[in-house]
């Protein structure tokens, strides 16, 4: 079957008193109007004789003796027992022996220092919900802050973090019930652009479809689209439904599942399309695809799923080929259609419009519709394009190993014509003339379909091969190494 390709204290400082300040009775007595001595710290008062002024109600005080104060007696209990008083329990509280009682002022000033020193209950839970307020805020900006220059394009339309956090949305725009191509079409065509690149050096040379990727100006469309201008720096222009023309330029492109990410520096207000899963997808399914096949743009064709895993190549030369795991719809696609979005009734992009079956030597351009068009998947959209957003290139993985591709094994397996020396399929074991006829229990019937198989998975994993050699079935398990295209 020939395939043809589709286009953030203060300090506080408070004055102490002594703390042995102690004074005596004779000092709590009424000082109003007597001079006061600095130097004399006890006086005796004066006897009235020497003419001395004595307050009429105050009394001589009391002599302290030096025994402490008796307990208070015994008291008795209505059960005839007694009990002691002490100055721990029942009746007034006495000082401990030999200590003398705190003068009036004095107790004063240490209870304002107290007060002074106290911190009201509810001043540490504001000041714990400031700091975590405060803290909070610190830490979104900052986040912010890194997340725009993690997902912001440099100059060449690269990113560091990657597809996720561009503005690339999976959320299906239409209920699962939905049953109306007309709805799918009012949401998808806003997101649905031409393509238009030089060719041969024809400026518009090259027509081709793709669709908005993210927020942030990224567009796909396939690599055969985009290749030639590409390669001599020539024009590309992407042009949505309003007829809106914009400069792009290529992220990266990978020839080996004919994709290519696009962007436009300066932005467009195109709504991102949603990403969908085609491994949700079932035979006979409602799909739609987009495009603008033969140059008329914001075309759209209805059709079902004819087929899922279909192992299918396209290019002219080994060089030029993609092996594509693809979708297969009978929805009318033809060149123009290339880098399209093939969408659910959800209105979630499913695949991506690439190549189409032709009856003979029909090259594009010429070919048109037979109802058998084919499909990249978009979970290799999803890992193809976030490898070029954060490097500006994609690798696919390899076995380091040659296929037959050709129709000698028929529908048996596929058949190993060269291992490569230092590969990982030289690591595993395998063998020139072994017949590979599953790959991780998926059967494998020829070489096209080997190759598909190990491309749908990514470098650095490991697939069990189950082989045929010399009437033996062998398991060999091989980890995948990768490539650069």
């Amino acid at each position: 079957m020939r395939l043809a390709a589709l286009g953030e204290d203060r300090a506080v400082s408070d004055r102490e008193h002594p703390s042995d300040d102690r004074v005596g009775p004779e000092d709590t007595a009424p000082l109003s109007g007597l001079p006061l001595d600095p130097h004399a710290r006890f006086r005796p008062p004066a006897s009235p004789q020497d003419g001395s002024w004595v307050p009429p109600t105050t009394q001589p005080p009391p002599m302290r003796s030096s025994a402490p104060p008796p307990y208070p007696a015994a008291r008795a209990h209505g059960n005839g027992q007694t009990h002691q008083q002490t100055p721990w329990q029942d009746g007034p509280s006495y000082p401990p022996p030999g200590t003398q009682p705190m003068p009036a002022y004095a107790a004063a000033s240490v209870r304002r220092r107290q007060e002074r020193g106290r911190v009201s209950r509810w001043v540490w839970p504001v000041v714990c919900a400031l700091a975590l307020v405060m803290g909070g805020l610190a830490g979104a900006l900052g986040g912010a802050a890194y997340q725009q220059w993690f997902n912001e394009p440099d100059g060449n339309g690269r990113v560091a973090g990657g597809l996720q956090g561009t503005g690339a949305t999976s959320q299906a725009p239409l209920p699962t019930v939905n049953g109306s191509v007309a709805a799918v079409a009012e949401q998808v065509l806003p997101s649905t652009v031409q393509i238009v690149a030089q060719f041969e050096g024809q400026a518009d040379g090259a027509t081709g479809s793709g669709f908005a990727l993210d927020a942030q100006g990224h567009f796909v469309t396939n690599n055969h689209v985009v290749a030639d201008a590409a390669e001599n720096d020539g024009p590309i222009q992407v042009v949505d439904q309003n007829g809106n023309s914009y400069d792009a330029t290529v992220v990266g492109r990978s020839p080996t599942y004919d994709l290519a990410v696009l962007f436009v520096e300066d932005g467009t207000d195109l709504p991102p399309a949603a990403l969908g899963e085609s491994q949700a997808l079932n035979v006979g399914d409602p799909v739609v695809a987009f495009g603008s096949p033969l140059g008329l743009s914001s075309t759209v064709t209805a059709g079902i799923v004819s087929a899922l895993n279909r192992p299918v190549t396209t290019g002219d030369s080994a060089n030029e080929s993609s092996y594509i795991n693809a979708v297969q719809t009978d929805a009318a696609i033809n060149p123009g259609n290339s880098g399209g979005p093939l969408v659910n009734l959800q209105g979630q992009v499913v695949g991506v419009n690439s190549a189409i079956a032709t009856t003979g030597g029909a090259v594009q351009g010429e070919a048109g519709s037979i109802g058998v068009g084919f499909a990249i998947p978009v979970e290799q959209v999803r890992v193809t394009a976030d490898q070029i957003l954060r490097t500006g290139e994609a690798r696919y993985p390899v076995i380091g190993a040659k296929v037959v591709t050709g129709g000698a094994s028929g529908d048996r397996g596929a058949e190993i014509s060269e291992v490569l020396s230092g590969t990982p399929a030289d690591q595993a074991g395998l063998r020139k003339g072994d017949l590979v006829t599953e790959l991780d229990g998926t059967r494998v019937t020829d070489g096209i379909a080997l190759i598909v198989a190990i491309r749908s998975h990514r470098p650095g994993e490991a697939v069990e091969l189950l082989l045929t050699r010399e009437d033996e079935e062998l398991t060999v398990t091989v980890t995948l190494g990768s490539e650069v295209g």
